[in-house]
């Protein structure tokens, strides 16, 4: 009984060796990814759009201004953004623009 508990062991431990170590095989981010505190648009987008109107747009749904904060700039890399609240001073809302 205990050898074949342990080779079934072993048998499990070898094919579970054999698989790939891919952490992304489940999720893939889409071209463009945000929530209310900001988000990422795919370098390959913004390349092809206007990367800047998106986060504005996105970020005018929140009441919130953006801030441009990284850019990795090569194929399969991000253009990130953060969205913040309107800065002091300002008499409105930021405007959401509709096509």
């Amino acid at each position: 009984m205990r050898r074949k508990v342990a080779a079934c062991l072993v048998a499990v431990c070898g094919m579970l060796a054999a698989l790939p170590a891919r952490a992304d095989w489940l999720q893939t981010v889409p071209p463009f990814k945000g929530n209310d505190t900001g988000g990422i648009v795919a370098y390959t987008l913004a390349a092809q759009t206007d990367a800047r109107q998106l986060a504005v747009d996105h970020c005018a749904r929140y009441g919130k201004v953006v801030k441009f904060l990284s850019v990795q700039a090569h194929p399969g890399g991000y253009l990130s953004f953060a969205c913040r609240w309107v800065p002091y001073g300002s008499e409105s809302r930021p405007l959401r623009t509709l096509y």
